[in-house]
């Protein structure tokens, strides 16, 4: 254990010698110190025994090894102390005149903080009345701008309840004029429907039999025909269409205004109804720094008087396009009977070349699959034969691997240990041979193959021109409509 009084630099990071007496001669003590840390001079902060900082910085005395060296010059080792206990005492006491000025600075602090305490409360019962009077003022004049704010609110509503009556008014009255068009185009639009189908699914022909035949030419002129007599209906239809889309979108805006009208009454009427004893009310931090505001009062109005303005806007339109639709419904359907005539007609002829070639590949492909069936026996039979040498050649691993684990010189390389290193030679040659031949009979295979999935190739894309031809397009031209259907009329 450590000696009371010693310290942790002098007991564990610097031992001193074992002296021959107790109480060593002063000089080999004075020797002892200026000898202490020949290869480097310790910091203030090590040069001192281990106490806290505290004190030293109280007294504001350095302590030092001189003055203890250069008073012990003149002592015997019978009239000093021990060793521990004088470095002890010189390094941990204080002077009287550092403990009066000690107190001193103590009563000087509190008197000064007493000072400060008085102030602080006189200045902080002032501030509290002054903050109250104006808190009381600030909400009182919120209270009455909200108030404000809530008529203005309620009068815009009122206004945008008009427009939306008058705008879903005619929004009606267009959508039933739109309803008429497209019955009419509807009738007159069921050829070119038929027509256009017939082009559609005539591209879907695969590969050669994507040819423009007569029927295709045929066709384009009968979607020409169709288109002329169409134009002008569907020109004002998406002029309708478009007006309605208009419509709906100043409405939609109309609407939505509305709605936020009434989200943000009931909001500033729940604040304008809002006082101190109010349930509901609580703390949110840092919302005042929060500033999600985006109009002014000028641009809050400007906005929904646009809203307004355009509104009226789009309700002329579209009572102006009303009267053109009107006088525009007339009939055209001559042309598109005579059109429809030709078109099957030349669908008729196409049907018959088309079977006729389709007979002639069904011949050729009945052929390619028979030897396609005979080359797959042949690769099957390969396989086995190969899967054959896989015992074999896994036995031979077997015994080189366990004759790997022979001790010490036992490890001979005999005749066996050659025989089997050839043996699965032997087997991996074999079976290499067999994989080269599995690989031509499949690349025969492939070919053979090959010409089949062309054969089936063009034996669907002809079987796939029929059905269109034949199902499809001619299923759909079985019916056309009337002329009274064609002028819009059910």
């Amino acid at each position: 254990m450590e000696l009371v009084g010693s310290t942790l630099t002098a007991t564990y990071a610097h031992p001193r010698p074992t002296p021959t007496n107790f109480l060593p001669a002063i000089s080999t003590m004075a020797s002892s110190y200026k000898n202490r840390f020949p290869h480097y001079s310790l910091t203030h902060s090590l040069s001192l025994p281990w106490q806290p900082s505290t004190y030293y910085k109280v007294a504001a005395i350095t302590p030092t090894l001189a003055p203890f060296s250069k008073s012990s010059q003149g002592l015997t080792q019978s009239k000093m102390l021990p060793f521990v206990s004088n470095r002890t005492a010189l390094f941990t006491r204080y002077t009287p005149d550092d403990w009066y000025r000690s107190n001193l600075t103590n009563y000087k602090e509190s008197e000064t903080s007493r000072h400060s305490a008085e102030r602080l409360r006189v200045d902080t019962s002032r501030m509290i009345q002054d903050k109250d009077q104006q808190t009381r003022k600030t909400q009182t004049d919120t209270t009455k701008n909200l108030g404000e704010r809530v008529n203005d609110i309620v009068f815009w509503k009122s206004e945008l309840n008009h427009e939306i009556d008058e705008m879903i008014g005619e929004t009606n009255a267009l959508t039933d004029m739109k309803k008429r068009l497209e019955r009419a185009l509807a009738e007159t639009e069921g050829p070119l429907q038929v027509a256009q189908e017939c082009l559609l699914h005539r591209e879907k022909r695969m590969g050669i039999d994507l040819v423009h035949d007569d029927v295709e030419k045929q066709l384009l002129t009968e979607v020409d025909v169709i288109k002329s007599c169409q134009e002008r209906m569907k020109r004002h239809l998406y002029k309708a269409i478009a007006q309605l889309a208009s419509d709906r979108a100043a409405q939609h805006e109309l609407e939505k205004d509305l709605s936020d009208k009434q989200a943000a009454h009931r909001i500033d009427d729940k604040c304008h109804h809002l006082r101190n004893t109010s349930d509901g009310i609580s703390y949110y931090r840092g919302v005042e720094r929060v500033d999600a505001t985006i109009s002014v009062p000028e641009s809050w109005a400007k906005f929904t008087d646009d809203n307004i303005l355009r509104s009226q806007s789009e309700r002329a339109a579209s009572s102006k396009l009303r009267d053109d639709i009107e006088n525009l419904l007339v009939v055209t359907a001559n042309e598109m009977w005579n059109q429809f005539n030709r078109v099957n007609v030349a669908f008729t002829n196409r049907i018959s070349e088309t079977a006729d070639a389709k007979n002639k590949i069904q011949t050729h492909l009945a052929k390619t699959l028979q030897e396609i069936f005979q080359t797959e026996m042949t690769i099957a039979a390969i396989r086995k034969a190969i899967r054959d040498k896989g015992p074999p050649l896994k036995v031979a691993h077997t015994r080189l691997d366990e004759r790997t684990r022979r001790p010490n010189v036992e490890l001979c390389r005999d005749s066996t240990q050659l025989r089997l290193v050839n043996e699965v030679h032997e087997i991996d040659d074999t079976i290499q041979s067999l994989q080269q031949r599995l690989r031509d009979a499949e690349d025969t295979l492939q070919m053979l193959v090959h010409t089949k999935s062309n054969l089936e190739h063009d034996l669907a894309v002809k079987a796939n021109s029929l059905f269109i031809d034949q199902e499809k397009c001619m299923g759909m031209r079985k019916t056309f409509p009337n002329t009274l259907r064609l002028v819009g009329y059910t």
